[in-house]
């Protein structure tokens, strides 16, 4: 069921001013809606000063911060919508302390990471990190943040030692398994040595965690090609050019103008002032793409916790700065950023279109650096699609739906996504958001002739086979890969392992696969090509990519193999355990515990005490190697994610 959007609510005016407090309930029981309740929306902005009032009449834009109104100016109209956004885990993204709900337990035990010890402890209303290396002093932490919570905690916090710098801690919780791990192995990190805290919050993760300022994304969109790094970067510098938004500045001195308010009110709070503020508005001469490169730098040295709309992910988050909205519901908010000085284009006029690029402000991540994606392609060139949960959105923007499909069809954003409504995705009655425009394919006789595939049997949802379940999903199972496509097209079939087929039909050969899709479709794969990816033509697809593939695409038969209870492939998965890749070895660990009933393997240890537990407890025999599989790129650099 389609959530009821914005543009559907209450469009009775409001007054503004000293009565406005007053006429909020009239307003609300004109429209006919249930007055807010009491409290407050659980997101609240930090240090918020007032803004001076905008007449209704006027639409000033929506990616200043003078254009925000938090989700607080939202509750009276949408109560339905802001009470279940409450308890949504999008929203609690970003939770501070003392006062958040903590699922870690802070009960001072010790957890041991190679040689390294980390103890979490709470005292009083305060918790605390300490990082004991085993060379070199422990150090301190106050947690100030939670963040995350539908899969996992991760924590933000400044050492008791002095300094105010919020850092990203190296520790996790995972609520699957009830333990912590080190932080960045949620991701294709390379293993690391010892414990270590991570970079600054405010250059990491505040930006999708919480609700900023449309203008200090759009800059990364304005600023040219290959921008300086930041994490506010626009999703178009992963798309191909036909793909892509058209952002033009029309006006490059109200652009500077614009600039010059967000960088002074950044560097407010700084001993530095507001010098690069001053300095854009010396900058007549300037180019806007001069101004959005030196605005980045602005952005990545002086943005942090002060200067954010609200805490956590808020209704402008997606919505953009709805303030002249709330002043007067007549005006119609904008999902696709708005100003006087700015002219968006998308590639589409459909309204999905700019749905999900919203959702792609942040779920566009190709995390770490990690070289490989799906279609044979790599992370420094024109990339495939993610491996890894979070990139689905800019997944989908690649794939053959976007265009005329949003991500609200089958997500609720409002209110997360209950298990049994995804499971419920997965059978045909989802299938009629697929035949409204694929019409001809409601007919259960067509369909079979299309796939091949029984209408009743396993394969009876579309998203079986133009969705397959083969990316990394963060609470340790398959997910579905959200570039929408067919399992015989070329880039799939000729650049990635396995053949998505195989992901049911586990059995089977790399031939007899290939011959029904070229028997049943307009298809030819060269043997050539096949052979080189599997090694034979006769070669099971599953079996051969755990041999033989990347460590993404291991993975993927790990999980497979596991589900189908393929337990004489338990030595060749405990080989992973060795994986230069901590999160492949967490995939194998799972596999193997679920194969053998037991693998009592400590993962934070060295790898020779690895490799001792493993042949001892996982039926691994003489198959673990003596060193890591080298498979992929390291680098020195690898950010967490």
């Amino acid at each position: 069921m389609r959530v009821v959007g914005i543009e559907q609510a209450c469009r009775i005016p409001t007054l503004v001013g000293a009565t406005a407090i007053l006429l909020g309930l009239a307003s609300a029981q004109a429209c006919g809606v249930r007055p807010a309740e009491p409290q407050g929306f659980a997101g609240r902005v930090e240090d918020k000063p007032s803004r001076p009032p905008v007449p209704p009449s006027r639409l000033p834009g929506n990616v200043e911060w003078s254009d925000y109104e938090g989700s607080d100016g939202c509750e009276g109209c949408h109560w339905e919508i802001t009470a279940a956004w409450r308890r949504s885990p999008m929203h609690r993204m970003t939770r501070n302390l003392p006062d958040a709900e903590v699922r870690a337990p802070f009960d001072a035990a010790p957890w041991r990471f190679k040689s390294d010890t980390v103890v979490l402890e709470r005292r009083g209303q305060d918790r605390f990190v300490q990082v004991r290396p085993a060379e070199g002093p422990a150090k301190e932490y106050r947690v100030t943040r939670v963040l995350g919570g539908r899969t996992r905690e991760d924590f933000v916090g400044v050492d008791v030692a002095g300094g105010d710098r919020e850092v990203v801690l190296p520790v996790s919780y995972v609520f699957a398994s009830g333990t912590l791990r080190y932080k960045g192995y949620s991701v294709m990190v390379p293993e690391r040595a010892t414990l270590r805290a991570g970079p600054d919050w405010s250059r990491t993760c505040i930006f999708c965690h919480n609700t900023v300022p449309e203008i200090d994304r759009l800059i990364g969109a304005v600023a040219g090609e290959r921008p300086p790094s930041y994490q506010g970067e626009q999703v178009d510098r992963w798309m191909p050019a036909d793909r892509q938004a058209r952002v033009r500045v029309t006006d490059a001195g109200g652009f500077a103008r614009a600039l010059s308010r967000e960088i002074g009110r950044l560097e407010a709070s700084t001993p530095a002032g507001s010098s690069a503020s001053t300095g854009f508005l010396e900058r007549s001469g300037a180019t806007p793409r001069s101004l959005a490169r030196a605005a980045i730098e602005a952005v990545r040295s002086s943005f942090d916790g002060a200067h954010l709309v609200e805490v956590g992910v808020g209704c402008e988050a997606c919505h953009g700065g709805a303030r002249a909205h709330a002043l007067d519901p007549r005006v119609r908010p904008s999902l696709t950023a708005s100003a006087p000085w700015l002219n968006v284009e998308l590639p589409s006029s459909d309204r999905s279109d700019a749905i999900n690029r919203v959702c792609a402000r942040c779920h566009q991540v190709l995390f770490s650096r990690y070289p490989f994606t799906w279609e044979g392609g790599r992370r420094d060139a024109l990339a495939g699609g993610s491996h890894i949960a979070s990139g689905e959105a800019r997944d989908f923007l690649l794939g053959a739906c976007s265009s005329k499909m949003a991500c609200t069809d089958c997500h609720d954003p409002h209110a997360g996504d209950p298990p049994g409504g995804l499971r419920a995705m997965e059978t045909s009655s989802a299938n009629p958001r697929c035949t409204r425009c694929h019409s001809d394919l409601a007919d259960a006789g067509r369909l079979r002739a299309h796939s091949h595939h029984d209408p009743g049997g396993p394969g009876r949802s579309c998203i079986a086979c133009h969705m397959p379940r083969k990316n990394m999903g963060l609470d340790g199972t398959l997910t579905r890969y959200h570039r929408i496509g067919s399992p015989t097209d070329a880039a799939r079939v000729l650049g990635d392992r396995p053949l998505e087929c195989a992901l049911c039909h586990v059995d089977r050969t790399v031939r007899a696969l290939a011959d029904s899709m070229q028997r049943w479709w307009p298809v030819r794969y060269p043997s050539e090509r096949l052979e080189e990816l599997y090694g034979s033509l006769d070669a099971n697809v599953m079996r051969a990519t755990l041999e033989r593939g990347k460590p993404h695409e291991k993975v993927v038969a790990i999980a497979v193999l596991a589900e189908r209870g393929v337990r004489d492939a338990a030595p060749r998965i405990a080989r992973e355990l060795l994986s230069e890749y901590p999160l492949v070895r967490e995939w194998a660990h799972r596999a193997l515990t679920s194969l053998t009933g037991r693998c009592n393997v400590d993962l934070a240890a060295d790898d020779e005490t690895i490799a001792a537990q493993a042949r001892a407890s996982c039926a691994a025999g003489s198959a673990l190697p003596t060193r890591p599989n080298q498979t992929g790129v390291r680098s020195e650099e690898d950010p967490e994610d």
